[in-house]
């Protein structure tokens, strides 16, 4: 049997004025980057991308007076890449161990993409845990859920990548052939007009192909979807909605870019619903597409940041 190889995980620790560490959390190792002191703001990052995606976010954030973590999700980077857990009650339960073993009571968790169903999942399963919430370009799971076969040519259209995962091996194949050059064609095709002739962009399209060639990566990056396509008609998908459907009870913005085709905004605006009503905000960053906080880095950090000190 050919043996897989790619860049180390140890590829991702990027220099930066933040430092790197990893922490035991729900039973595996977490690899996370810490920037500044003061209350404890979780970055969780989504497909097809690893925890450098906010690194503008962790010092902006940093610099509001803010300890600022972004983790490496179960089987992305340079975190344990174990042969199961990527459900999203296990996920949550990975974040949850994240607050108590960083020695934190509370956290403020802002997730992006599959970070953002985690943390949707987190403030519904361990609302003692989060103080407040900011998700980007994630709609509550029951919205989503609701939306991909309710409005089919438009949220099920659009997430049609989700059925396309299901095939056992081959989607494996499709993200790692040719150097991993179908994340680059996510990016692109999932990003607003004005990103993909940025300056930064030819460097964030280099690290995330190298990231999705670590060894393990692109079968956990899509086991995530697999569960939660599958588990819709098993019993673990039926108790998984059921435990998430009380409005969640605390602070939330929601940021979406506008020009998202694989996130619909009608599809982000009906999590409202899964909210308490004068808890929610919405946001929406008109020439960003499914990566806002890269996008229009300098409008989302600063919307994030006043919310946070709001």
């Amino acid at each position: 049997m050919a043996v897989k190889t790619g860049p180390d995980p140890s590829s991702v620790r990027i220099a930066g004025p933040w430092r790197h560490r990893d922490v035991s959390a729900n039973g595996i190792r977490l690899h996370l980057a810490e920037c500044g002191q003061g209350p404890l703001v979780m970055l969780a990052h989504g497909f097809p991308e690893f925890w450098w995606s906010w690194r503008h976010q962790l010092v902006g954030l940093a610099e509001a007076g803010f300890r600022v973590v972004a983790v490496d999700l179960r089987g992305y980077g340079d975190s344990d890449k174990p042969p199961r857990g990527y459900d999203l009650w296990t996920l949550a339960g990975d974040l949850a161990g994240l607050v108590r073993a960083l020695g934190e009571r509370r956290a403020t968790v802002v997730g992006h993409d599959w970070g953002g169903l985690v943390a949707w999942t987190l403030a519904a399963l361990h609302p003692r845990l989060v103080h407040s919430l900011v998700v980007l370009n994630a709609p509550h799971p029951l919205a989503l859920r609701h939306a991909s076969w309710a409005d089919p040519r438009g949220q099920g259209w659009a997430g049609r990548h989700a059925m396309g995962f299901q095939l056992p091996m081959l989607p494996e194949r499709s993200l790692r052939a040719d150097g991993a050059a179908r994340v680059e064609r996510i990016l692109r095709a999932w990003a607003g007009p004005d990103w993909p002739a940025a300056v930064e962009f030819d460097e964030v399209v280099r690290r995330n192909r190298d990231a999705m060639l670590i060894p393990g990566v692109a079968h956990c990056a899509l086991e995530y979807f697999r569960w939660a396509v599958r588990s819709q008609a098993r019993t673990d998908g039926q108790r998984f909605a059921a435990a998430v459907a009380r409005p969640v009870d605390m602070p939330v913005l929601q940021l979406h870019g506008a020009e998202d085709p694989s996130m619909l905004e009608r599809t982000a605006r009906a999590s409202a619903r899964w909210v308490v009503a004068d808890r929610y905000q919405y946001r929406a960053l008109p020439t960003a597409g499914h990566f806002p906080h890269q996008e229009a880095a300098p409008a989302t950090t600063a919307l994030i940041a006043d919310f946070l000190t709001g």
